[in-house]
């Protein structure tokens, strides 16, 4: 009799494939998740949430998960016979056993590393409860994952047995290109939907200035609602004179706050115009200390940086800005990366030419300063440090990002022997780097002026993010260079170091000052090296360093 249809025969193990449930795991799959977990919670500079671990932990092990299966069908198909089923029953009893034990043991080892980078950046330790929040970010995103991959794979199957391999593989790949494609738009356009709607109200703790020093306060030409979400928590926030006199105890002025919004004018240039003519307005060329800065993606100054200066000053400032995004700084960074060096370019451009007309023994100290992309911004105005100190009367940039030409060029010619995240250039002759205060007397020798400082941690993924990392161990985790609050735990591992660090800059300001891409602990000593003070005694120095300091909403933890 003949068989028309037989059934399909394994030609490896003489016997019919079994049917596959939509709960199987490939094993080869499984141990290859299982690997990239791993990978995914060795320690980084950066501690995470329990939930936020397990998101990462569930991508990992689906990326981990489909390279895994590949190898193993290539594994399979080198094997000239398999086990027979009693021999096959315990090698899959020996297999599991082996990946539970795998598992367990990969979440002590977690929590352990996890403590340990959270010990070092002064925040407390997690505890067996959160493991419910790391299984809770990590089973419902790892079995979407898994649930898109096999389902992905009968498309292939399906297109296979009706048109073949070939076309199987270009129609599954069209598929998954045009999904993914479809996702990242849809998220593109609800992260810009959403930046949007937020930029265009005021937060409601904000209101609208009434002094004659702040842009959209009476007789200014810029309209309170052009100002952006940003734009007016500045000029609607800070201290006022009264406020900082009872701060240091002494007299004070009130200080002046420039900025143009998006809607303000249609061109950075006009923006720039506008904010010259604020500037005027507003006598800010009469201070004491006038600052150009360039702000960060969404038009942000952050408030501990502005703040403390107008406190050493005893408000005898002005402060210039414009916005040029209303996106976060990545996504401005990746869609528009030249948005914020035009933006520094033309506004230091604007206000540094009105500056020159005054005479040169009447001008106010003209300082350039930005923090994170702002810093990258205000960076590309000067085309060397000659330029910086030649152009103005002192820099600081803050949380520099490690793609900053000027910032790079000095890192690399810094003097033998000096950690690369705290380095010394000409025994700090013209630019200084500071991480925490204190760090201003470890150089004895002379600060020449016009000084030039970075504010600069050695746990700022920020700072230390580069395509380089993908393929080259860094010089930061080298031993002799590593810094005091990175975890000695943490290993570059091609690929997976660059990841981790580019995951860490999400929650770069999640941390106490010290660390990562917090600075309030150092900008008072910061703004003290480069612009001076009021004529200020220590007690209100130290008083002005409490202020600041207690902005932070994390605080270091203390057992």
């Amino acid at each position: 009799m003949t068989i028309e249809n037989p059934p399909a025969i394994d030609p490896m193990i003489d016997r019919p494939n079994p049917p596959r449930r939509w709960w199987h795991l490939d094993p080869g799959g499984a141990l290859g998740g299982l690997g990239f977990a791993v990978l995914s919670v060795t320690p980084s500079l950066l501690p995470r949430t329990a939930f936020f671990q397990g998101v990462v932990t569930a991508v990992a092990f689906a990326v981990g998960y489909l390279l895994g299966v590949a190898v193993w069908r290539v594994l399979r198909g080198l094997i000239r016979r398999r086990p027979g089923p009693a021999l096959h029953r315990v090698l899959w009893i020996m297999y599991a056993t082996i990946w539970l034990a795998a598992a367990a043991a990969l979440s002590v080892l977690a929590l352990s590393w996890q403590n340990e980078v959270r010990a070092l950046v002064e925040m407390p330790p997690l505890g067996g409860a959160d493991l419910t929040a790391f299984l809770a970010g990590f089973v419902p995103v790892v079995v979407l994952l898994l649930a898109i991959g096999k389902s992905n794979r009968r498309v292939f199957l399906a297109l296979r047995r009706r048109s073949g391999t070939p076309l199987a593989i270009l129609g599954t790949s069209t598929v998954i290109v045009a999904s993914t494609a479809g996702i990242v738009l849809v998220m593109m356009i609800a992260v810009d939907t959403i930046y949007a709607g937020l930029n265009a109200e005021p937060e409601s703790r904000v209101t609208e200035p009434n002094s004659t020093y702040r842009s959209a306060g009476p007789e200014s030409a810029i309209d309170w609602e052009d100002l952006g979400r940003h734009g007016a928590a500045f000029v609607g926030g800070g201290p006022t004179a009264d406020e900082i006199s009872a701060l240091i105890d002494a007299p004070a002025t009130e200080p002046i706050r420039v900025y143009a919004g998006l809607a303000s004018a249609d061109t950075v240039e006009e923006r720039a115009q506008l904010v010259v003519a604020e500037l005027e307005r507003t006598g800010a060329f009469d201070r004491d200390v006038l600052v150009v800065a360039t702000t960060t993606g969404s038009g942000w100054l952050e408030a501990q940086t502005v703040d403390s200066i107008e406190y050493l000053h005893a408000g005898d400032t002005a402060i210039a800005a414009l916005q040029y995004a209303y996106t976060p700084s990545w996504v401005s960074f990746l869609f528009d990366p030249d948005a914020p060096v035009e933006a520094a370019r033309v506004l230091f451009d604007a206000v540094e030419e009105r500056w020159l007309r005054l005479p040169t023994d009447d001008r106010p100290q003209l300082i350039s300063y930005g923090l994170s992309l702002g810093a990258h911004g205000s960076q590309a105005v000067f085309d060397d440090l000659d330029a910086v100190r030649a152009r103005t009367d002192g820099a600081m940039f803050v949380g520099s990002p490690a793609g900053s030409t000027l910032w790079r060029s000095l890192q690399d010619a810094r003097d033998p022997g000096s950690p690369v995240w705290r380095p010394v250039l000409d025994k700090g002759r013209e630019v200084r780097w500071m991480s925490r205060d204190g760090d201003q007397r470890l150089l004895d020798g002379p600060w020449e002026q016009p000084r030039v400082l970075y504010l600069q941690h050695a746990t700022d993924p920020v700072t230390w993010l580069s395509p380089e990392l993908l393929w080259r161990a860094p010089e930061w985790l080298e031993p002799d260079q590593r810094g005091e609050d990175v975890s000695p735990s943490m290993r570059w591992i091609p690929v997976v170091t660059a990841v981790q660090v580019g995951i860490d800059m999400l929650g770069g300001e999640a941390v106490p000052a010290r660390h990562g891409h917090n600075f309030g602990d150092v900008v008072t000593s910061g703004w003290r090296e480069v612009t001076g003070d009021a004529g200020l005694g220590e007690t209100a120095i130290d008083a002005i360093r409490t202020e600041i300091e207690s902005y932070a909403p994390i605080q270091p933890f203390q057992e």
